[in-house]
């Protein structure tokens, strides 16, 4: 798989740009040191003017590159948290619906579809505006808008695979009904659902700067969305304020979608193999 995502440029640029995203959100407290919300010199410092300030600075003097790296921070560990919990979901509902069948796969599928109902960003924005925001809510309230299509993929594999010999056997080895789909069923269910957490993660970063722009962040820590809400006042004489952080918004996104296009494609081609 590896190798076949190495043959595409696509994978390629994308992984290169989300090496680098990853290096900068792993390496924040070395590449900026200190508190990334403090403020470090005089305000409204042009990008590339003062060497100690590479990318400027906001209109309180906070140093927009430390803002921009450990926003990168802020932005994969809400991508990543999200993904997680949506993913482990979906799998537990999807393969307890799709092996059980009868009435328990017709209610787990019609609490899917009562979740599908409402848009994604506005359950995360009514469930944020009830629990307050802080990071933890934040990636709880995108997971639950996001968990349903892992459900779904998992509950058409797990439909296919209920039915073949290794189930059969183990069920005469007198494995439990439950032992048999998590421990059995469900990893074999899981290559599908990868092939979509790029979606989510991506999904997931672009909620979390949608709601912190709305004011919904948490207000402690620094995003991507916050930065540009705070610019937004001040395009005309600063634009780069909420251009520099939106330009950051963009590129992890669409790496992370070309990389996740050139998974999709080669998961798809192996299982036609």
């Amino acid at each position: 798989m590896i190798r076949e995502l190495l043959r595409r440029p696509e994978a390629l640029l994308g992984g290169l740009l989300l090496l680098l995203i990853a290096g900068a959100a792993l390496l924040a407290p070395v590449l900026s040191p200190g508190d990334p919300l403090a403020i470090a010199g005089r305000p409204l410092v042009r990008p590339f003017t003062d060497p100690a300030f590479p990318l400027g600075t906001d209109g309180l003097g906070r140093d927009l590159l430390a803002g921009v790296i450990h926003g990168a921070r802020t932005s994969a560990a809400i991508g990543l948290a999200a993904a997680l919990v949506a993913v482990l979901a979906g799998m537990l509902v999807g393969t307890a619906a799709g092996f059980a069948g009868g009435l328990v796969d017709e209610a787990l599928m019609r609490v899917v579809d009562a979740f599908q109902i409402v848009p994604g960003f506005l359950l995360a924005l009514a469930f944020v505006s009830v629990t307050g925001p802080s990071l933890a809510v934040v990636a709880i309230a995108i997971a639950l808008g996001a968990w349903t299509g892992p459900a779904r993929l998992s509950r058409s594999r797990v439909l296919a695979l209920r039915e073949a010999d290794f189930v059969a056997a183990a069920r005469v080895m007198g494995m439990h009904p439950a032992e048999i789909a998590l421990r059995q069923v469900m990893p074999l269910a899981l290559p599908p659902v990868l092939a979509v957490t790029a979606v989510i993660v991506a999904g997931a970063i672009l909620t979390e700067s949608a709601l912190s722009f709305l004011g919904l962040g948490d207000p402690n820590a620094v995003t991507w969305g916050g930065m540009i809400a705070e610019g937004r006042n001040q395009l005309r004489s600063a634009a780069y304020l909420s251009i520099i952080p939106g330009i950051a918004l963009v590129l992890t996104v669409i790496s992370i979608y070309l990389v996740g296009e050139a998974l999709t494609d080669v998961l798809a081609g192996k299982r036609q193999s």
